[in-house]
């Protein structure tokens, strides 16, 4: 006699798909942060193009496995909210590339590589997390999440440090248009970090 659950399936390929999701995210962070740190920081748009098609394609997936599938390992509307939070990562970091591809000549003497390297950081907190979802263990996902937590409140002190020098009187108007609209741009990339991360504590604190 076959069970349910051989017959409709274990839900288990969830877990797998939101994994190639925060591993995509965790991709395209990692592709910016080498891009910031390169010699002569040219913008290699191809990397940032993949890793967002490579998310947009899982999303595409998760999205039709809730439909195809009776059976998940926690409510639908998680697995959702969890998917759309982290398309939302490489998405904004291709917005950054694209930007700084049209601005190179003008941000030659801006080092955007420590935003970049703490941008990494919270997308590689953001894929253990999600890589520990199946084990449901809270201790491990809220020690996690408080690290996620610290990386956002260090960037929000280095966005204070950024305003001392936009208004310190040494840049012009468009260095200083574009050290703000850059620097929003990488915050608001590790702050879609910081909303899943929530996502998964909240999964996590709800499963456990």
């Amino acid at each position: 006699m076959f069970s349910l659950q051989t017959i409709f399936g274990s839900g288990q390929q969830f877990y797998a798909l939101l994994d190639d999701a925060a591993d995509a995210a965790a991709e395209a962070a990692r592709a910016l942060h080498g891009m910031m740190r390169a010699a002569d920081r040219q913008p290699a748009l191809d990397g940032f193009k993949l890793a967002r098609l490579r998310e947009r394609a899982t999303a595409d997936k998760i999205n039709q496995a809730l439909v195809d599938s009776f059976i998940t390992p926690f409510e639908r509307e998680d697995i959702q909210e969890l998917g759309a939070a982290l398309y939302k990562i490489p998405k904004q970091i291709e917005k950054f590339a694209d930007r700084y591809s049209l601005a190179t000549q003008h941000l030659a003497h801006i080092d955007f590589a420590p935003r970049a390297a703490m941008l990494e950081q919270a997308a590689a907190v953001v894929k253990q997390m999600v890589n520990q979802l199946p084990k449901m263990q809270l201790d491990s996902i809220a020690a996690l999440n408080e690290k996620l937590r610290s990386i956002e409140n260090e960037a929000d002190r280095l966005m204070l440090e950024l305003y001392r020098d936009i208004y310190s009187g040494k840049l012009d108007n468009m260095q200083m248009f574009l050290l703000k609209e850059f620097f929003e741009i990488l915050e608001k990339a590790i702050d879609r970090c910081r909303e899943a991360g929530v996502v998964v504590y909240q999964i996590v604190l709800k499963n456990s």
